[in-house]
């Protein structure tokens, strides 16, 4: 059952675009790092319209179902919840008994203050026992796993040489969902993130909102596993209760002109129009010997990357329109795309 799920989950198309009005972005256009950071902060904080904490459970409503299953989507675990009968604002001991309220960037850590602590783009519906034992860990790769949750999600001894404390580890399908909640956070509250106490400064500090920890890894993650479908409509429907967007769901190349390899160069909002990308699908999936490639596009080019960021397969797609797989083991992998400046990815699985 847990296959067959995530595999529903990664056939869904990963690169659609999300639709911001018309110039929301404008005031950001030509900045870098800094400027840039700042200027998409004047943008989400400007009307941001601040849920209740007792409100996030009605926003859940529409924000957080699955529309595979009309149940709360739960990034934490496979559990089938129904939305408000479910719902429990406790702690429980058994997996998969309720959901609550789940802090990607712990209350503790800012004091519960508002509008953090009710931000719909930081909080998340998650079952109540794999959010106890999140508890207020940083995020992170875990080494040697104390446990080991329902679906796959860690807690235990960081691998990392920049920190090797407790942290928690998402499942590969949902790290760059919480990459770019992260992205949100330190350019929403840029101008307090890296004064919030406890255990906070794992993750947040002077690099631009951030530890050097936390760009290392939060940039890895989002390079890794690119925005899907869920992380597009949950960004329109929470726009539609508090009035803000995730800029880093809509041009998810932003972190790299504030953080990554683009810094000190500035931002045009043409990295991310449909000019630029390619459209194309892959069947099938999984593929045993052979991925066949449909696109209007010609001249492609192709990278096959792991979940490492590693290359594993790179060459012009021959006339075929097909890849030959045979030799990757079982797993999932990325194909990226090319034509001239045109660049998409797409999730494939390998299962023999």
């Amino acid at each position: 059952m847990i296959k067959n799920y995530f595999l529903s989950l990664l056939l869904l198309p990963v690169l659609l675009q999300a639709q911001p009005a018309t110039g929301y972005y404008n005031a950001a256009l030509g900045k870098s790092e800094a400027a840039l950071r700042t200027s998409l902060k004047t943008i989400i904080t400007s009307g941001h319209s601040v849920t209740s904490y007792a409100g996030l459970y009605t926003a859940y409503g529409t924000t957080d179902i699955n529309p595979t299953n009309g149940k709360i989507w739960d990034m934490y675990s496979n559990c089938n919840f129904t939305y408000g009968t479910d719902e429990n604002h406790g702690v429980n001991s058994v997996e998969c008994t309720n959901y609550n309220r789940e802090h990607t960037t712990p209350q503790s850590w800012f004091g519960e203050a508002s509008p953090m602590v009710s931000d719909l783009f930081n909080v998340y519906p998650t079952d109540t026992k794999v959010n106890s034992i999140r508890s207020n860990y940083p995020y992170g790769e875990v080494g040697t796993a104390s446990n080991i949750t329902g679906n796959g999600s860690k807690l235990g001894s960081s691998n990392m040489a920049s920190y090797s404390g407790t942290v928690f580890e998402p499942i590969n399908e949902f790290k760059g969902d919480f990459a770019r909640t992260f992205f949100y956070m330190a350019t929403r509250y840029a101008d307090v993130c890296q004064n919030w106490g406890s255990g906070a400064t794992v993750l947040y500090g002077s690099n631009l909102g951030f530890s050097n920890y936390a760009v290392s890894l939060f940039l890895k993650w989002t390079r890794q596993d690119p925005v899907s479908t869920k992380e597009i409509s949950r960004n329109n429907a929470c726009q539609a209760v508090q009035h803000n967007r995730n800029p880093f769901i809509d041009y998810p190349d932003l972190a790299e002109y504030i953080w990554g390899t683009k810094k000190g160069t500035p931002w045009s909002i043409s990295t991310g129009i449909d000019d630029l990308h390619i459209e194309f699908s892959i069947y099938p999936n999984p593929v045993h010997d052979y991925l066949n490639i449909k696109s209007e596009d010609k001249d492609l080019t192709y990278i096959i990357y792991n979940l490492n960021g590693q290359i594993i397969m790179e060459n012009n797609l021959d006339i075929s329109n097909s890849i030959y797989t045979g030799e990757l083991g079982n797993g999932m992998y990325l194909l990226q795309l090319s034509s001239g400046n045109k660049k998409s990815i797409q999730k494939f699985i390998v299962n023999k």
